[in-house]
């Protein structure tokens, strides 16, 4: 017999990188949350592999990134082949403002780092766990689950989050579309090593054309933790092809039933497009593979949303479909908790839809395209393709929750990434500081002020204190000469107080004078305002999460 629980604010349905991402906001926001999945264990593939700066971003904020950079390998570029010949050398250089660069981590690491984390903030994924089907209404959600043991239970929860994959259970209850379709190709994938001499780091594209100039047979390899280890796909010969198989639900994407490739199958690719001899061994994990492009009409409905897979799927192309996914979780769950806190408005959720939907819609339609006609077709400038694909120009400017404008209109934006910038120092510390630190492991909202005037930046600071419990940070402009002590500010408690030593800060923000800016928990600019008329603009800005 099922038995009730109402013990948690959040049930969260998979434990892939979404979903532990997710949980893990959550538990850092202090909201009570479960996470589940019906698999007994990590799987040990390497799928998808490809970690962006914006996420390591995000991590760096959670207090997590040491740990991923100490597990990756860094991807330096990739080099590229067609018809026997090399045609090109793709270097990955980040602007020097951009504290990280492009990594590689199998994806079973990557949840193991998620997971040990979500661990010691008190909560334990609950494998084996399926969620059978659930029922909701305008109070809350009872959901239906099976454990590993067979035992039911049927848990009332304020919430429920469908991190389920492109298969979710949450996203068929709720009845969302998932228009789009399926590339014709199947592919193989395979974990495995290549004794090659090609530089370490990089990545490896390898195609032979057709008459008609499209790329008929395609290798393309990503480098992961390892001598020689790469994650290498390509075409699948005849004799492996599960064409005509087809999910139960219509959605054909990703590992699919069948033969598994053996390492013959891969080798005999290599031996016809590498660009050197190369021999594979220690193959570790193999699959075929189909590749759909799919996205909700809705990110969710009254207390139950869908975020990464749930929502959307598309080509790997990119490393852009974990990546997007970690985003759609951050977003979320600084939304959800101030809602079950009771720091906003259940109206708030409405814009986690509004800010993240027109993002996979972009990124479905960009990764199909660079799927079809090559990363390079389309207007953007090699700058700004490599901005683009490392996710550091996702903003939500005119959104719902983005202030108005302030200041040049070249200048970080309500809506925009909250750049990082190098430089800070402090009359303690010997060393400078990033922005990174000085926001690593402050959970909610973080108010900057920028000026000189101390009595100004008090009332600033007060201003922020008494808008909302707001904690403010202090950056005052570079010193004439030397690293000079920032006057104290009468502000109670103490307001903590930065030299933008560098002038980093100035050149990226582009202060217009005494500036504020609202950082959001998601690293996006949520205000920006002269420090004159911070009451006013923080009030608005609260004032439209309280919806």
């Amino acid at each position: 017999m099922a038995h009730h629980r109402t013990t948690t604010d959040v049930l969260v349905v998979g434990a892939g990188p979404v979903g532990l991402s997710a949980a893990a906001e959550l538990r850092r926001h202090g909201v009570r949350c479960r996470i589940v999945d019906r698999l007994p264990a990590r799987l040990p593939y390497a799928k998808a592999v490809g970690i962006q700066p914006r996420t390591l971003e995000l991590w760096d904020r959670m207090g997590l990134v040491r740990d991923v950079l100490e597990a990756a390998v860094p991807i330096r570029g990739q080099l590229r082949y067609a018809d026997g010949g090399e045609r090109a050398r793709i270097e990955l250089e980040m602007p020097p403002e951009v504290p990280y660069g492009f990594a590689a981590l199998p994806q079973y690491e990557t949840e193991r780092l998620l997971e040990e984390y979500l661990a010691r903030l008190g909560t334990a994924v609950e494998r084996g766990t399926e969620l059978v089907s659930f029922d909701r209404d305008r109070d809350g959600v009872t959901a239906r689950l099976r454990t590993a043991s067979g035992a039911d239970e049927e848990l009332r929860v304020p919430y429920l989050i469908g991190c389920d994959g492109a298969h979710s259970v949450v996203r068929k209850a709720l009845g969302l579309s998932f228009e789009g379709g399926a590339f014709p190709e199947e592919y193989m994938l395979g974990d495995v090593e290549a004794d090659w001499d090609l530089p370490h780091g990089y990545g490896v594209r390898s195609s032979r054309r057709s008459a008609d100039g499209s790329a008929d047979d395609v290798l393309v390899c990503v480098p992961l933790p390892g001598a020689g280890r790469y994650r290498m796909s390509m075409r699948v010969p005849p004799g492996l092809s599960g064409r005509g198989s087809t999910a139960p639900d219509g959605v054909a994407h990703g590992v699919q039933t069948g033969r598994t490739p053996e390492l013959a199958d891969l080798q005999a690719v290599v031996d016809r497009l590498a660009p050197r001899p190369a021999r594979l061994s220690r193959l570790r994990w193999a699959s075929v593979f189909r590749i759909s492009h799919r996205i909700v009409d809705r990110y969710g409905e009254g207390r139950v949303l869908v975020a990464g897979d749930a929502a959307h799927i598309h080509p790997p192309t990119g490393a852009q479909g974990m990546n997007t996914g970690v985003q759609d979780a951050c977003n979320l769950a600084w939304n959800l908790a101030l809602v079950v806190r009771g720091g906003a408005g259940p109206g708030l959720l409405a814009t986690y839809d509004a800010e993240r939907r027109p993002v996979g819609e972009e990124v479905v339609g960009r990764t199909v395209r660079h799927a079809v006609h090559g990363v390079e077709a389309g207007p953007d400038d090699r700058r700004t393709l490599l901005l683009r694909e490392a996710q550091l120009l996702v903003g939500y400017r005119g959104g719902p929750l983005a202030g108005p404008p302030y200041g040049p209109a070249d200048a970080p934006q309500p809506g925009d990434r909250a750049p990082d910038c190098a430089g800070l120092t402090t009359p303690v510390a010997a060393f400078p500081l990033r922005l990174l630190d000085v926001l690593r492991g402050r959970a909610g909202h973080v108010v900057l002020l920028y000026g000189s005037d101390a009595a100004e930046l008090s009332g600033a600071a007060e201003a922020a204190r008494t808008a909302g419990g707001l904690p403010a940070v202090v950056v005052l402009p570079a010193a004439g000469t030397g690293r000079s002590d920032p006057a104290p500010l009468s502000s109670s408690p103490a307001v903590p107080v930065y030299r933008d030593t560098a002038g980093e800060f100035a050149r990226l923000y582009l202060p217009d004078g005494a500036t504020g800016l609202v950082v959001r928990p998601d690293g996006q600019l949520g205000a920006r305002f002269p420090l004159g008329g911070a009451a006013a603009a923080l009030s608005a800005y609260l004032g439209a999460l309280s919806v």
